[in-house]
């Protein structure tokens, strides 16, 4: 069953929730999502997290399409998130701002484990059983507000603030997604390589990172469904209703 949510204006983005089962467990997935840089407020760019919260979901999944800073990673590597940096949290624009929401969370919730460690200890080892773990790494998300992509001078910035991908999404939603007490795993695909030097060639852009995406995107699906799987061993409540997953994506 789909169901339309407002529509997004980047291509690749059906804007809709997709909701069925995936290796036997219920699931509802946004098929693109929105972003800060379409003229939408923080507030309404992660609303739907909240929804999934009263649906009843427990683990929230959020894929991305990213820019490589580290210079040990490739086009179309997949980069399982173990933190990030919220650049736009630090500069004032939070999705959490205004009068908390009790119902949800803390009025001061912690973020010094976002990304949930056994689900990206499982997602690694799925990997490995895949035979991807070649081109599956681990680091660290960046999240910018674009909708432009970053200068050489930025780049080298968010590299040596410690960011190994950079991206237009994500960390916002992962804010509200803990906030809600929602389990957390990312998983970055690796679209192109960020320029950091002036000499640089090649430009990216939005065609580009698009193609990536479709050469990779069986690969991703084949990880992230036997990833969700798997889910039950890691849940020790033993109360089915913590495996109910979504899932998200885009840039």
């Amino acid at each position: 069953m789909n169901v339309t949510l407002h529509l997004s204006s980047v291509p690749g983005h059906e804007g809709c929730l997709t909701f069925g089962e995936l290796q036997g467990q219920p699931c509802v997935c946004m098929k693109g999502r929105f972003h800060l840089y379409e003229g939408y407020p923080l507030w309404k760019v992660t609303f739907p997290v909240r929804v999934f919260k009263l649906l009843g979901i427990q683990i929230l999944l959020v894929t991305n399409a990213a820019g490589a800073l580290g210079e040990s990673y490739r086009i179309g590597d997949l980069m399982i998130i173990r933190d990030h940096i919220n650049l736009l949290g630090l500069a004032g624009q939070n999705p959490l701002l205004g009068p908390n929401e009790e119902r949800f969370g803390p009025r001061f919730p912690a973020l010094s484990d976002a990304y949930d460690r056994k689900l990206r200890a499982l997602a690694a080892e799925v990997a490995g059983h895949l035979g991807y773990a070649s081109f599956v790494k681990e680091g660290v998300y960046c999240m910018v507000g674009g909708p432009n992509f970053e200068s050489v001078a930025e780049a080298r910035l968010l590299h040596s603030l410690g960011a190994d991908a950079v991206g237009m999404s994500t960390a916002a939603e992962v804010v509200v997604a803990r906030h809600c007490g929602l389990r957390v795993f990312g998983l970055s695909l690796i679209t192109n390589k960020v320029a950091k030097e002036y000499e640089a060639q090649e430009h990216v852009d939005h065609l580009r990172v698009l193609e990536v995406s479709q050469r990779r995107v069986s690969t991703l699906q084949r990880l992230l469904a036997e990833l969700v799987g798997r889910l039950e061993p890691i849940d020790s409540s033993g109360d089915p209703e913590d495996n109910r997953t979504t899932g998200q994506n885009g840039l």
